[in-house]
């Protein structure tokens, strides 16, 4: 069985936090969200091989991060696009992967932003049992946020319907980008595209799939978070903090008033402020400040400053 992680976005909903630096490597507690599934892929013995597929512009720093990583399937694989209006769709990457590649394997799909409580072990152990097109399904119980996903309908753990950002959801059981393909359907790939079909979201390809054949879902509870967006962001790290703060040993804080998941990175410096469910990145400094619900990057100086839901880039500096 081959893997292949997506991390082809440019995550523009999370600039300038994102614009130099893909969103899998943001920091959730001692480890990057892509960190998860490596860690999950790499322990699987059935999973020979992980391609990590991004575009043109992060290239390099993928290849960094893996050379430097202590993991040894994860291989790069680049798509031929540096900017988001480029972007041939998800669908369309994965069939230039299958075939730049040369994939002829059971294939695992995962979105390299998604923090997942599952082992994908488990997934995969479902797969093999089903031996079919399977994806990953988890019920967020709102229907207001169900809207911004692809819901499925089960009969049984076998998909009979889905319904793609529904304006009137029917329930609040979304598909996760998770998803495994056996071998023979691989070709299927391209005569989906061949058939004029949408290429953005995988969604859209196991919807066909389900058509035409089986397609099954793993149904799991615990915790998913699809990091696309601040709050998103936020919400992982305060999952993982569990109401707690975690602070690097060279970070220095000092007569400053901390309330829950507060992270805060190597090097940096936080003194007379008070943070709340707030990230600060390796080298800032905080000085007489105010922050809640807010992410402030590397190398950044706030000073004599009151900030609520606020994105900071890195090495600005913000004084009253």
């Amino acid at each position: 069985m081959k893997a292949v992680v997506l991390a082809g976005g440019y995550a523009t909903r999370l600039w300038p936090i994102t614009k130099h630096r893909p969103k899998m490597f943001l920091p959730v507690g001692d480890q990057t969200v892509i960190d998860t599934i490596f860690e999950d892929l790499e322990a699987d013995d059935r999973v020979s091989e992980v391609f990590v597929s991004t575009n043109e512009r992060f290239a390099e720093s993928f290849e960094t991060y893996i050379d430097e990583s202590p993991y040894e399937k994860p291989t790069l694989s680049v798509e031929d696009t540096s900017a988001e209006d480029e972007k041939f769709g998800v669908v369309g990457a994965l069939a230039q992967l299958i075939d730049r590649e040369e994939v002829d394997e059971d294939l695992v799909v995962i979105a390299g932003d998604n923090l997942i409580s599952f082992d994908v072990a488990d997934f995969v152990d479902f797969f093999y049992e089903k031996e079919a097109p399977t994806l990953a399904a988890y019920d967020v119980k709102d229907l207001d946020r169900a809207k911004s996903y692809g819901l499925v309908e089960l009969d049984g753990d076998r998909v009979i319907s889905f319904q793609e950002k529904p304006e009137n959801p029917k329930s609040t059981l979304v598909s996760i980008a998770c998803y495994a393909i056996p071998a023979d359907d691989l070709p299927k790939f391209d005569e989906y595209l061949s058939g004029d079909n949408n290429p953005d979201e995988p969604g859209w390809f196991m919807q066909w799939l389900q058509q035409n054949g089986d397609v099954f879902a793993y149904t799991f509870d615990g915790a998913w978070f699809d990091i696309g967006t601040p709050q998103s962001y936020l919400d992982a790290v305060a999952w993982y903090l569990e109401g707690e703060n975690y602070i690097h040993e060279t970070a220095t804080v000092s007569n400053t008033e901390l309330g829950k998941n507060v992270h805060i990175m190597a090097d940096a410096t936080v003194e007379d402020s008070s943070l709340d469910d707030s990230v600060v990145f390796p080298g800032a400094i905080i000085k007489n400040a105010d922050l809640k619900g807010s992410i402030v990057d590397e190398e950044t100086h706030i000073e004599n400053l009151d900030l609520s839901n606020a994105l900071i880039g890195a090495h600005s500096r913000l004084t009253d």
